[in-house]
């Protein structure tokens, strides 16, 4: 694990309380190395874009929505656009998610205030107070927030990630499952197979995804729809909103930062 550079956990671990947040602000290409943290953390990216990988795959978290990450995980966090972000940093104990792998949050407008208050308490906050009554809440919404499809899933095998690495430096529809079991020396229905056991979906499922979850980024720093479509290898732009809403839940064009529509939510002030 390479040399860690100070965060706010670093500050508030031994507090004793539950739940503590804390906020901090990042410039862009700033990357936390590996590290993990004894409590699990709902980082909440108020401004920004960040991407967050662990050994099971890659998250990318656009402004406004959040990433669990479940105590011990071992991850590095980039913030690909400068991030302002507020934390919850919560004992195992109290931990309102269940499972080992990390999730992207929806953040509903009760979660976001929620997280901005807490921000600003004092952390030895009375347990039996105004305060210790908001902390509560806070884990109740924590542990009811929507999981949203931001997961690229890496497979273990060496040969078939070093395949999937590559898609992600260069995604697109043209990519076939008959092309990656030729190159792995294996037929296409053991590939089909080996794929669906190491990453949990079939190959188009994965394509999919890794196409949205790549193309959120590219919308955040204001690339527009049609070009991110064609460069997917998508004849029609049409065809690949359609897909991009199906999965996000929302349209390419509503993403905060794509040249067009109106965003998905102005950043909460803190």
């Amino acid at each position: 694990m390479t040399d860690r550079i100070p965060l706010p956990i670093d500050r508030i671990d031994a507090v004793p309380r539950a739940v503590v947040a804390a906020g901090a602000a990042y410039a862009d290409g700033t990357l936390l190395p590996w590290h993990s943290h004894r409590r699990a953390q709902l980082l909440y990216g108020a401004s920004g874009l960040m991407q967050v990988a662990t050994g099971d795959g890659a998250w990318v978290v656009p402004q406004q929505h959040a990433v669990w990450i479940p105590a011990g995980k071992v991850h590095r966090s980039r913030m690909l656009l400068g991030v302002t972000t507020r934390s919850a940093y919560i004992e195992p104990h109290a931990s309102p998610r269940a499972g080992d792998a990390c999730q992207v949050l929806e953040v509903s407008p009760l979660l976001r205030q929620l997280l901005i208050e807490s921000a600003q308490m004092n952390q030895h906050y009375p347990e039996d107070g105004r305060d210790g009554t908001l902390m509560r809440l806070l884990l109740h919404e924590i542990g009811r927030a929507r999981e949203l499809p931001m997961h690229i899933p890496l497979p273990r095998d060496a040969a078939l990630a070093e395949l999937c690495r590559g898609f992600m430096l260069a995604p697109g529809i043209q990519s076939r499952p008959g092309d990656w079991a030729r190159r792995l020396h294996m037929s296409e229905r053991t590939f089909g197979r080996r794929f669906r056991e190491q990453t949990g979906m079939g190959f188009q499922e994965w394509r999919q995804r890794a196409c949205v979850v790549l193309a959120v980024s590219r919308l955040a720093a204001g690339e527009a729809v049609t070009r991110i479509a064609l460069d997917f290898g998508y004849e029609r732009p049409a065809a690949f909103s359609t897909m991009f809403r199906k999965l996000a839940g929302y349209p390419p064009s509503a993403h905060a930062g794509s040249r067009s529509g109106k965003g998905l939510g102005t950043p909460a002030s803190a």
